[in-house]
């Protein structure tokens, strides 16, 4: 069966997304560029979001001391011993609010990235109160010769939860950001993680709604990791009770109600995160790696019979 997005997989994955608008493999090449966040300097708090460990997530070749192209060159390198069918990459601004500077610095920032010969475009990680209109303006300038998006981490949809992690801005900064972004035909993407302190399953699948209502063109999800020496952490051990944590089987049965409820246009990048096993708090689910979890969430899919979006109800009509 040939499903909506185009081929036989039971959910829109963002390999086969790339295959339909590049034509081939892409692969993104991690990039520090020096940002900061809001929440972490001062300007609207200090320690930065609770669960926030950015080493954890960041690849060895990524060092803000070093150029962009230096990073780029160093990261192709590295992933062109992993991934031989690669044939073009992207730049993918990861590390911390990478919209979080004067537009000046945004440009000479991208505009390198972009001037590299084997970089297709650029992906670029932020916080949705980091962005404006002249910022976004640029963005859809760049977006009309190269490849653009603009990734927003909303982490969740509850404006308790986010005040709970010290994130600086509620859902409809959110709302606001992706829709701008929308409007400028500038491709938009957003990060989730499930699990946070205080939210239910039967929470997780509520705000799937919602999720369906904003103009994204690309979601990820990751389920809690709590990161040694972090506030969330800390909060653990005060309150181990207040958290909830799936066993792999458990988050795969979740993740299918979530994926069946999901629009089925929004492309998903991924469903799990994974960091190093020095960083993590608790041992979590061990060397499971995404590359298991993506197989069992294909033959959990196919053992059930469903797929992305079997039982989306038309929340957003526009969308279709």
């Amino acid at each position: 069966m040939i499903f909506p997005w185009g081929d036989e997989r039971r959910f829109n994955s963002y390999a086969a997304y790339f295959r339909r608008v590049f034509g081939h493999r892409m692969q993104k090449v991690t990039i520090n560029a020096g940002f900061s966040c809001p929440n972490r300097d001062g300007k609207i708090s200090t320690g930065g979001c609770t669960f926030c460990d950015n080493a954890a997530f960041t690849p060895s070749y990524c060092d803000s001391t070093k150029s962009i192209t230096q990073q780029i060159d160093e990261g192709i390198e590295f992933h062109r011993k992993r991934y031989r069918t690669a044939q073009q990459y992207l730049a993918y601004f990861q590390s911390f609010s990478n919209t979080y500077a004067p537009l000046e610095r945004l440009r000479e920032c991208y505009d390198e990235a972009l001037a590299h010969p084997d970089i297709a475009g650029i992906v670029v990680g932020t916080r949705p109160d980091c962005v404006d209109e002249q910022k976004l303006d640029y963005f859809a300038e760049l977006s009309r010769k190269k490849y653009v998006t603009i990734e927003y981490g909303v982490e969740s949809c509850f404006d308790e939860t986010l005040r709970r992690i010290n994130r600086g801005h509620d859902f409809a900064t959110a709302e606001r950001a992706i829709q701008m972004t929308a409007e400028r035909g500038i491709h938009c993407g957003a990060h989730f993680i499930l699990g946070l302190p205080g939210e239910s399953d039967e929470m997780l699948i509520e705000q799937v709604e919602k999720i369906n209502s904003l103009p994204l063109t690309t979601i990820k999800f990751h389920q809690l990791q709590l990161f040694k020496d972090t506030p969330m952490a800390r909060e653990y051990d005060l309150h181990p009770e207040e958290f909830r944590f799936w066993t792999v089987e458990e988050y795969i049965e979740l993740f299918v109600e979530i994926v069946r409820r999901l629009r089925p246009d929004i492309v998903i990048e991924r469903f799990a995160g994974e960091a190093p096993p020095r960083y993590h708090h608790l041992e979590g689910w061990g060397l499971v790696r995404n590359e298991t979890l993506l197989m069992m969430l294909d033959k959990e899919l196919e053992r059930k019979n469903v797929h992305q979006g079997d039982i989306f109800n038309i929340f957003a009509p526009k969308f279709q």
